[in-house]
């Protein structure tokens, strides 16, 4: 190829222009090649890409629909402003957990509005209501959550409300159920979790109620209570209702957070509810990476989908609120913070839905078909982009695209490498050496930083008020561990390149070679990264993991976009300085595709930090910390490859390195300085109040106020603004039968009082016959409590029986356990029984653990706790100090804020 004149050959690589070569012993003399790029450039594409990802975010997530008004929606349309009323009048009862007056009052609101819906429904409409009182039953659920448990309930109502036309036959055979859960935890009035999905359940009713005459398929609106005590209302009804037997498909509205858009996060197994979905609903919002990151237990959460999935043999869809988790369970799930346009977002999508859906033929099979069909289903793929479009597809063609890419991309690297010969495979070996020292120099910067921050910071979560600190803290290190990383590799594929083509090139004068070996190395980075998202297409595509369209995008377009522009074909020629409009059109859809996305999902993982402790004082105060700076560094070395392997022969290496340094410090001088506090009234540290009276020992009860926290770090600052005498430490660990403290506060301080000893549960040995095969009669009586926990040894116990005075409630079977133990947890209304029979029968071994010569610690065989949701005199006056930045927080396992406890050790 001839050379133009000297001064015309010169190269800029910052404006993408072409190098030129020479064969010939002119080239050595007449090529001036210079491997620079604008580092000013770089820093504006960096902006660019901060700038975008927000807006992509915003867009996506926090840009709802107009509340409408019900003048404005009309008689079939969905009203925010008519289903705020819900909300509000149901919050303003307070906590309604199972048992308490104000859930009475909270399923009379529900009664009420929906007799006015029957009253005010399309004269060809039937509207049937039914307050469902539920038997006693017990929750057999074995996977995640229930693992080593038996959830038993009894004394449960619930109100169904079914719509259907007055002239359809078939409509009567066939439902589509709608449900969601009326009662919440202790700690909460329950404005997004789940007093929103109710007051939308109650829309869709009223606007249902005008349009059901022409449905060829009911529609069942579920109020259940006792999800918060373990999905014990969608149990009930799945195998108690007799209208369970007619429901075709089941949607769940749930609440991890309160507000913004209700998303689907569960969908199947059959794929006809989110296929449907997809093609009428307006603001559509669904993320299949959501039910990957759900159903791997990565989450630990469960909803009533699980029970209808499960148990019930339906297919269906799972919505949620996931806005402001940190709040989830807290006081702050309140009504004040719940965002205007979150009702309408999902009322008006699930209008459309159950519209189509109830004029359908063809609706998935239930009960009776679901064991037929369920090896043949075909998994969908789903998610949307930017909350405008939806995009669904089968596993099969997932299954045909991705065998065709990874075929297709194989096929691609093993011509090159086979042309490139010896040296091209030496190049891959060292370029992906550099992905690996950029994982290594991520990971280990912003871990270190995660262990540091609980030694240095007032605590170990100091981003949780403020989610944008992570960036600061966690992902700039993670950056420039990863920059710097990939910067050694670099080096030392560059100086490999130099001496190959000191070799092959010799005719290039050094300054040339030198050039060319930046140039070189720069294309085989980016070519590592487009092999790192190959390999994590494979992996995905292998387990059948639905989030593998992500890898798909982030292959396929910067692939495209390489290909197209920069591409060379013959390895003989000369690399040419990679174009930017590649990293530009390369990195356009997928940022458009996961940016959103990935910030909402680091917002969740950093909301989860306020209950992360499952057991108080056993978890490391920076493991919470790690598991988010793995996640952050995760992300920066997956998104950030490309535009990475444009730095090193910029000028933007410096103001990297320093613009990184100076927002970790700023950040991490905002933590020290308490700038910005690590909690707030709004969003606030969870910290459990409860007045325990232990009578296990063998000795008089004792009694004390017991203050720990799910959150990490210490409570030394909570216990003196309170007072009250407060020791903290680990001196005093406390086993609450569902899980254990290991670290707390406590004092004794008029911890007698607003207790009596009638109050304190009994285990009392009824009989108890040895031998070969022994069997033990117990008298369970909680007394006042109608929530309980009881912990059974399972290396003592081989199996037992649960009756109370009417019915047998846990029948003998495989019971699975946990560290030893089999928990039942209780939960009823105010007329549950408060006497049960248990049998135990032992292992034929008879006692497995036995005391140790000298030990102090005697076996215990039984552990019983039981909750009152009464305040006692003490346990009110350290409520009412407790700090403004501190909630109660309140789940199935956390006891109330009167406990006691009794045991029946294993030396009856």
């Amino acid at each position: 190829m001839r050379q133009r004149p000297k001064a015309a050959a010169k190269s800029n690589t910052g404006s993408g222009g072409n190098s030129s070569s020479e064969r010939g012993p002119r080239a050595k003399s007449s090529v001036h090649l210079v491997a620079k790029r604008s580092g000013f450039l770089i820093l504006v594409f960096f902006v660019m890409v901060v700038y975008a990802t927000w807006a992509v975010y915003h867009y996506q997530y926090e840009s709802l629909p107009q509340p409408l008004s019900a003048e404005h929606a009309g008689k079939r349309g969905f009203s925010e402003l008519e289903a705020v009323k819900h909300v509000k009048a149901l919050t303003e009862l307070g906590p309604h957990p199972v048992g308490s007056n104000s859930l009475d009052s909270a399923l009379q609101y529900v009664l009420q509005a929906s007799e006015t819906i029957k009253k005010e429904a399309h004269w060809e409409v039937d509207v049937e209501i039914d307050l469902f009182h539920s038997n006693s039953g017990a929750n057999h659920l074995v996977g995640g959550l229930f693992k080593g448990k038996t959830l038993v309930y009894s004394d449960l109502n619930h109100i169904v409300l079914r719509i259907s036309p007055k002239y359809g036959n078939k409509a009567e055979g066939n439902a589509i159920l709608v449900s969601s859960h009326i009662d919440t935890v202790f700690s909460t009035e329950g404005a997004g979790d789940c007093s929103s999905c109710v007051a939308v359940m109650l829309e869709l009713a009223r606007g249902i109620s005008h349009w059901a005459h022409g449905f060829k398929n009911s529609v069942i609106f579920l109020f259940n209570t006792g999800e918060e005590e373990g999905l014990n209302g969608a149990h009930s009804f799945v195998t108690q209702h007799p209208w369970s037997d007619i429901v075709r498909l089941a949607i769940d509205l749930e609440a991890m957070g309160i507000g913004g858009k209700s998303g689907i996060f569960q969908a199947g197994p059959d794929p006809w509810a989110i296929e449907n979905y997809a093609l009428v609903a307006k603001y559509p919002s669904a993320q299949i990476v959501a039910q990957d990151l759900f159903t791997s237990g990565v989450i630990k959460s469960a909803t009533d989908f699980q029970v209808y999935r499960e148990l019930g043999g339906l297919s269906g869809l799972d919505f949620a609120y996931t806005e402001n988790t940190a709040i989830y369970h807290t006081k702050n799930d309140k009504f004040a913070l719940l965002k205007p346009g979150s009702l309408q977002h999902l009322g008006e999508n699930m209008l459309e839905f159950l519209l189509r859906a109830a004029a359908s033929t063809n609706l998935p099979g239930g009960k009776a078909t679901e064991s037929e069909g369920k090896s043949s289903q075909d998994k969908a793929i789903y998610f949307d982009v930017l909350g405008t479009y939806m995009i669904v597809y089968r596993q099969h063609f997932a299954d045909m695209l991705y065998n065709s890419v990874i075929l297709q991309s194989l096929i691609i690297w093993i011509a090159s490498l086979y042309l490139g010969g010896y040296s091209s495979v030496v190049s891959l070996a060292f370029s992906c050496l550099s992905i690996v020292l950029m994982w290594i120099g991520s990971i280990g910067f912003s871990v270190l930083v995660a262990f540091v921050l609980p030694l240095v910071s007032p605590s170990p979560v100091p981003f949780v008020s403020s989610p944008w600190l992570v960036v600061g803290l966690f992902a700039a290190p993670a950056l420039l561990g990863a920059f710097g990383g990939q910067h050694v590799g670099y080096l030392v594929l560059e100086k490999y390149l130099s001496r190959t083509f000191s070799q092959t090139k010799g005719n290039l004068s050094p300054a040339i070679r030198h050039a060319v070996a930046k140039l070189d190395a720069e294309r085989w980075i980016f070519k590592a990264g487009l092999l790192q998202w190959l390999v994590l297409l494979s992996v995905g595509h292998y387990f059948k993991i639905g989030s593998s369209y992500l890898a798909l995008v982030w292959l396929v377009t910067p692939a495209f976009a390489y290909g197209l522009l920069d591409a060379t074909l013959s390895p003989a020629r000369l690399p040419k300085p990679l174009k930017t409009l590649t990293l530009l059109i390369g990195l356009s859809l997928p940022f458009l595709t996961s940016s959103g996305l990935i910030i909402r999902l680091v917002s969740t993982v950093i909301g989860t930090s306020v209950r992360f402790v499952r057991n108080p004082g056993g978890t490391p105060e920076w493991l919470g910390n790690v598991i988010l700076a793995l996640f952050i560094a995760a992300i920066v070395c997956l998104t950030m490859v490309y535009l990475l392997s444009y730095i090193h022969i910029s000028g933007a290496k410096v103001p990297l390195v320093i613009t990184t340094c100076i927002l970790f410090g700023v950040s991490l001088g905002m933590v020290l300085l308490g700038v910005i506090p690590p909690f707030t009234e709004d969003t606030a540290r969870a910290v459990n109040v409860v007045h325990v009276v232990d009578a296990t020992g063998r000795q008089d009860p004792v009694s004390h106020i017991s203050l720990f926290s799910t959150t990490p770090g210490n409570l030394i600052k909570e216990a003196e603004q309170i007072g009250e005498g407060f020791i903290c430490g680990r001196d005093k660990p406390f086993d609450f039968v569902t899980f254990s403290v290991k670290y707390g506060c406590w004092t004794n301080k008029s911890a007698e009082i607003g207790w009596k000893e009638s109050d304190i549960p009994a285990l009392h040995v009824e009989s108890d016959i040895k031998g070969d095969s022994r069997v033990t009669h117990v008298l369970v009586d909680t007394k006042v409590s109608t929530r309980w926990s009881l912990g059974i040894n399972t290396d003592e116990v081989e199996d037992f029986q649960l009756k109370d005075d009417f019915e047998e409630l846990i029948s003998l079977g495989d019971k699975s356990s946990t560290d030893g133990w089999h928990t039942i947890q209780f939960a009823g209304g105010k007329k549950a029984p408060t006497k049960f029979s248990l049998t135990l029968f032992w292992h034929k071994n008879n006692s497995r653990a036995r005391i140790n010569e000298g030990s102090e610690v005697e076996p215990v065989l039984l552990k019983l706790r039981t909750d009152v949701d009464r305040q006692t005199p003490k346990t009110a006056e350290i409520l009412k100090k407790l700090p403004p930045w501190c909630s109660l927080f309140g789940k199935s396992t956390s006891p109330y804020t009167l406990a006691f406890f009794k045991s029946l050790p294993v030396a009856l």
